[in-house]
């Protein structure tokens, strides 16, 4: 099936974002910053200002663009895994499909929790409900291409999901890449090119089934 790539364009939040914030690793003291406005649909909105916040510091692009790739990034991965899951609870599948279902569901479930703890720390609004609440960027699935890859069975579902799955992680690299570009923060980097690395190789052994 054919299932165009969205462009992802990096939205930088105008609100009063904090100057020389940590790197965060899910543990340590959270910044004091309003990071409302950097709220998507669909996202929570709650404790988005951490204690004391004054709203008076100079934005600071890095860290805007660290939250933006979080708060895209989450719902991103959690349709990868539910595409993996997909293949993972589908007998006609074939065993290398299944097999790359499990380590990408494997690599990526830890990733989105990372990111969550981020988000949580800098005081910034999180994703709700899944891949459900209407998120769109690079090689996001619709509903309609969710559901149809769930009615096919054997080769005709190995072809579909291995192009859907390369799509979404051509979609993965670029956003990825973007933070590359904007990031001060060293653990952003390093998930980030992990992200690269990773579905690169992978996206080269879904080309090599078939």
């Amino acid at each position: 099936m054919r299932s165009p790539i969205r462009r992802f364009v990096p939205v930088v939040a105008a609100g009063a974002l904090a100057v020389g914030l940590t790197a965060c690793s899910g543990s340590g003291s959270a910044p004091s910053t309003d990071h409302g406005s950097a709220g998507m649909p669909g996202m929570s909105t709650s404790g988005t200002t951490a204690p004391g916040s004054a709203g008076t510091a100079p934005a600071d692009v890095g860290r805007s663009g660290d939250i933006m790739f979080a708060q895209m990034m989450i719902p991103h991965h959690q349709q990868a895994v539910e595409m993996a899951e997909i293949a993972i609870g589908k007998p006609t599948a074939s065993a290398q499909v299944r097999q790359l279902a499990t380590q990408i569901k494997a690599g990526q479930d830890p990733e989105v929790q990372t990111m969550g703890k981020w988000l949580r720390a800098w005081g910034a609004p999180t994703p709700t409900g899944g891949t459900s609440h209407g998120m769109s960027g690079e090689g996001m699935m619709t509903q309609a291409d969710m559901d149809a890859l769930k009615a096919t069975d054997g080769d005709a579902f190995d072809k579909q999901w291995v192009r859907m799955m390369t799509a979404h992680h051509e979609g993965a690299i670029t956003m990825a890449k973007q933070v590359l570009a904007t990031t001060q923060d060293p653990a952003v980097r390093t998930l980030a090119e992990a992200v690269v690395k990773a579905q690169t190789e992978e996206i080269a052994t879904m080309k090599s089934l078939f």
